[in-house]
């Protein structure tokens, strides 16, 4: 896609969950929420436990995802502002789920927090491709 929008990284900057949808073998959505947030251009998620979830299964066989955030504020006309993140997994990496997540808890918890768990296992860290942003708001423009 190229550069993300700066409104994106803003949205993403107050931590909104994700709603993350897979498709599974059927062709059917998988829908889940997850910590997920940005390193550099690609969208990153972290996972400790169940390494074999139907989201990862789904992602492991086809890397088509789609990330959905809602703004937590709203002018009071019209939808809340929500933003749709259409990706593919790049890569799925052992290790460093800890660190993503410490990483996103900055967001989603406050400045300087650390996620909350801290005797986890090394888990998954995925990074997903950016290849279009839609929705209701500036980073749809």
């Amino acid at each position: 896609m190229g550069d993300v929008p700066p409104s994106l990284r803003e949205l993403l900057a107050t931590g909104p969950l994700a709603t993350v949808v897979t498709i599974n073998p059927d062709s059917t959505p998988h829908v889940t929420l997850a910590w997920a947030g940005l390193d550099g251009d690609e969208m990153v998620m972290a996972t400790f436990f169940n390494l074999e979830q139907i989201k990862i299964r789904n992602l492991r066989r086809d890397p088509r995802v789609v990330l959905t955030f809602q703004a937590k504020q709203h002018s009071g006309e019209g939808l809340w502002p929500y933003a749709v993140v259409q990706c593919r997994v790049d890569r799925i990496a052992e290790g460093g789920a800890l660190a993503v997540m410490d990483r996103l808890a900055e967001y989603y918890i406050g400045p300087g927090q650390q996620f909350a768990m801290r005797d986890v296992p090394d888990g998954l860290v995925i990074h997903m491709a950016i290849d279009r942003v839609y929705g209701q708001g500036p980073w749809a423009a």
